[in-house]
């Protein structure tokens, strides 16, 4: 057992045993984070089966497709389909972006503490409880689904990014399914508006998704970087062509956890908010600013639970 953070580590390799065990905080419903991820029949970055996720991932240079289910001990367990990840590192990194993808590592009581006093999430919390944040580890993509969801219904914005991924991404072929990765910047700088627009992709958004990529390759513009500061990371998102306010926000609650994050503008969780307080109509923008200024600190989360009470 090595202990990571508020995550342990079981590492197993010998005699054909290949698996990571991740003990989960105890606000944690692996349950609530396989609904959020089987919301579409059309994604393409992971399969779920049958209580289980299935992802490809590239680690050290390896790729590697990890089976993520919940075990008789109540941890998760990463079991290791195709390739073990061979070291000990890439094991830890294995389980890092697991953690970071479920959110692992955010310690939910002062949410729960304050939802239990709130009329409004406290229902939310009850029904879900247990379920976090998930996540889009790599900043690229969580852009890249930024902008393709911009002004369009869900069921398009899959479809797109589904068309952009098996047009450029890296894929295997593995027990009947085949599992991606996400195209990365290097692999499309190269393209042209009218190669994304083939895909369905608006000239505007076209040109947005190359600017991006122009700007992750020649390193302008990093992960690392903008989790150095909320606030110069809000700044310089904000600057990029073709990033507003709600493509923003989300990278920052989706990638950067920034669990003040909240993209005010996004129509489910209007929606969500119309339901919630029994309205004909969607709350105004002064409306929504005020009623999460009593959730400071804590919007993200708000967010995600309203979107998850859209599905109920």
């Amino acid at each position: 057992m090595i202990t990571q953070n508020k995550a342990t580590l079981a590492f197993n390799s010998d005699q054909g045993l290949k698996q990571i065990k991740i003990r989960t905080p105890q606000a944690f419903s692996f349950a609530e984070t396989l609904h959020y991820l089987k919301r579409s029949p059309l994604e393409c970055m992971h399969v779920v089966e049958e209580e289980r996720v299935y992802k490809l991932l590239m680690i050290e240079g390896r790729q590697t497709i990890v089976k993520i289910h919940e075990n008789e001990e109540g941890m998760i367990q990463v079991d290791f389909e195709m390739d073990s990840p061979g070291t000990e590192s890439a094991y830890r990194k294995v389980a890092k972006y697991i953690v970071e993808w479920f959110d692992l590592e955010t310690d939910l009581r002062p949410f729960y503490e304050m939802a239990e006093k709130d009329k409004f999430l406290d229902g939310l919390t009850k029904s879900f409880h247990g379920l976090r944040v998930i996540g889009v580890p790599d900043l690229f993509e969580a852009l890249c689904w930024s902008v393709i969801g911009q002004q369009v219904n869900l069921p398009f914005a899959y479809t797109v990014k589904r068309r952009f991924v098996e047009a450029y991404g890296r894929s295997v072929e593995w027990d009947g399914h085949t599992f991606w990765l996400f195209p990365k910047p290097q692999d499309i700088i190269s393209l042209k508006v009218e190669d994304l627009k083939q895909l369905k992709f608006t000239s505007r958004k076209a040109e947005y998704i190359l600017g991006l990529a122009e700007m992750m390759a020649n390193g302008s513009l990093t992960k690392e970087s903008l989790l150095e500061d909320q606030q110069y990371a809000e700044q310089l998102l904000l600057s990029i062509r073709g990033i507003g306010p709600w493509s923003a926000h989300y990278v920052m609650m989706r990638c950067l956890r920034d669990h003040s994050a909240f993209p005010i503008g996004d129509a489910g969780l209007q929606n969500a908010l119309k339901k919630l307080l029994g309205r004909e109509k969607k709350p105004a923008p002064e409306e929504i600013r005020k009623l999460f200024s009593r959730w400071e600190n804590w919007e993200a989360y708000a967010v995600f639970y309203l979107w998850r009470s859209l599905s109920e």
